[in-house]
């Protein structure tokens, strides 16, 4: 705090979160010529001394703070659905980088259900362009499905996974079209990274860069453009001033708390902690939090469904080996009524490690696998194939971020996450679980688990073009303060049924493109 470039200063941005959106932002805005500071909760590691090809240790990389889950169907919250420290999630992603669909930004016209966005598939392909150059994705020269086809950046990985030249199989004896998964993740040098070697450790961190992460990558970039990053600051709350509009944060570093002005604040903070801090930070002006007119601040929170099926095999598979997800099929990803339920889902051959495979089943609903018998199946492990989904969640007021009476160390309020699945949901896990048991099976497997999990989060300050619908508009401006931002997964309006940190980072492209585009207007307006 004693070195800082901007402490007394008005930056033009400040961000909160340096994860897959804030990284993006950062480095937009600060190659563009704006006083950037971005502020994230957690450490600032170096791949090369803070990874460790240890499953343990590298839960750090996770969210560990404590919040509250309620509801049907708590959600387990951490190394499945967030990260904490610069890079966010990116640091411990398996780098699947899939698009939406078109129908995606549609499931109103289309379905009846949900909502749509006040966006097009068409508003965000040229950042899907954009983002998936600059990282250098690797993907098949033809991807069979939605408006995208292929081919990508950087040719697609090879060889593949042993669990993923199992799932090839079982899906073509059923006829399902599979394809290797689009990654960003290299398979050939780019800039000053080198190509995958298969190490397998993606989920601990990558230590060798091969995989994408905005810590190695957007940041970088943005503090060579002048932006100052500053690690292990938790935000605990956005400033307004009596005109209404948004006048900075506070934020606590070793016990102390700062106070950073800025003319624009952008939260990046991702599906919790953004509800968190906008109704934390209410004040007479705005008594219900701030961007909440609406009432809409928290509401609609989707995970995706994620269960998994194992099945053991006669010849081993080796579940560890390669990056963890090489194969995919999207066959099931749009809506067939005949199913009996609306939308879909994507299914990914899923490597895992010894301990992620042992949590899985011991923690299982219904019939835990444990004792002798949770000890005979991990000493078969080699043994065992996994195919895991990626399902779409209809979006919900009732599953929600709330605040608790409960208080963190710094005195602000504990979340409470509320989920619930609702029919639809249901009935797409139930055929999402028989498909997957049909591949596995087809290549000769017998399944033996599944286990019930969530992945991603998504939602709980939605963009809409109905202020009194939604928290923010198709720019992630919000409808209350124009100079307050929110860009992340949680203005997603849908979940699709495909991983979504590409979509996240092409909306944060196109929302830095908008606030460089009004700041250019302002200054042209000044200047006259």
């Amino acid at each position: 705090m004693l070195k800082r470039k901007y402490a007394n200063e008005e930056v033009d941005a400040v961000i909160v979160g340096a994860g897959a959106a804030g990284g993006v932002l950062a480095k937009e805005l600060s190659e563009a010529g704006m006083r950037v500071v971005v502020l994230d909760a957690g450490p600032m590691r170096d791949p090369q001394n803070d990874f460790a090809s240890d499953e343990l240790s590298m839960k750090n990389l996770a969210w560990q703070d404590t919040r509250i889950v309620d509801g049907n169907d708590p959600i387990k919250l951490g190394h499945n659905n967030s990260g904490r420290g610069v890079g966010g999630g990116t640091v411990h992603f398996t780098g699947v980088f899939l698009r939406f669909h078109e129908s995606d930004f549609m499931v109103r016209t289309l379905d009846g259900v949900a909502e749509d966005w006040p966006i097009r598939y068409t508003d965000l392909e040229p950042y899907y362009d954009k983002i998936e150059k600059e990282l250098a994705v690797s993907g098949p020269r033809y991807f069979p499905w939605g408006p995208f086809r292929g081919p990508y950046p950087y040719p697609e990985r090879d060889p593949l996974s042993p669990n993923a030249y199992m799932f090839q199989n079982g899906c073509s004896k059923l006829q399902i079209e599979s394809s290797v998964t689009p990654l960003a993740i290299l398979s050939a040098p780019f800039e000053d990274r080198p190509p995958c070697i298969n190490r397998g450790f993606c989920n601990q961190g990558c230590m060798p860069n091969a995989k994408f992460s905005t810590l190695i990558v957007h940041i970088p970039k943005a503090i060579r453009a002048g932006a100052e990053v500053l690690p292990d600051c938790t935000v605990t709350q956005v400033l307004t001033g009596k005109d209404g509009l948004a006048k900075g944060v506070t934020f606590v570093h070793n016990g102390n708390t700062y106070e950073q002005r800025a003319k624009i604040v952008i939260l990046s903070a991702f599906v919790v902690e953004n509800p968190r801090l906008l109704l934390h930070s209410a004040n007479a002006m705005f008594p219900e939090g701030l961007a909440n007119s609406s009432g809409w601040v928290g509401k609609a929170v989707m995970p995706h469904s994620s269960n998994d099926v194992y099945a053991k095999f006669e010849e081993e598979i080796r579940l560890y080996k390669g990056t963890p997800v090489l194969a995919s099929t999207q066959q099931f990803y749009e809506t067939d009524r005949s199913r009996g339920y609306v939308r879909g889902y994507t299914l990914h051959a899923h490597g895992t490690r010894p301990v992620g495979f042992a949590e899985g089943i011991s923690q299982m609903t219904g019939t835990p696998v444990w004792g002798k018998q949770l000890r005979q199946t991990a000493l078969d492990f080699n043994f065992y194939g996994r195919v895991t989904m990626v399902g779409e969640v209809l979006p919900s007021a009732s599953n929600r971020v709330t605040l608790t009476d409960n208080k963190d160390d710094n005195g602000i309020p504990r979340a409470k996450v509320t989920f619930s699945y609702g029919d639809n949901d249901r009935k797409l896990i139930t055929h999402a679980v028989e498909t997957m048991s049909s591949i596995l099976r087809a290549a000769e497997g017998k399944v033996e688990f599944v286990t019930e999990d969530t992945g991603h989060l998504m939602g709980g300050c939605r963009m809409g073009s109905d202020p009194e619908q939604s928290v923010v508009n198709a720019q992630c401006q919000s409808h209350d303060i124009p100079n307050l931002y929110i860009c992340d997964a949680s203005v997603f309006v849908t979940s699709g049924g495909a991983n979504p940190t590409n979509t996240v980072m092409a909306l944060a492209a196109r929302t830095a493109d908008h606030i460089k585009s009004k700041a250019k207007r302002m200054e042209l307006a000044s200047a006259k």
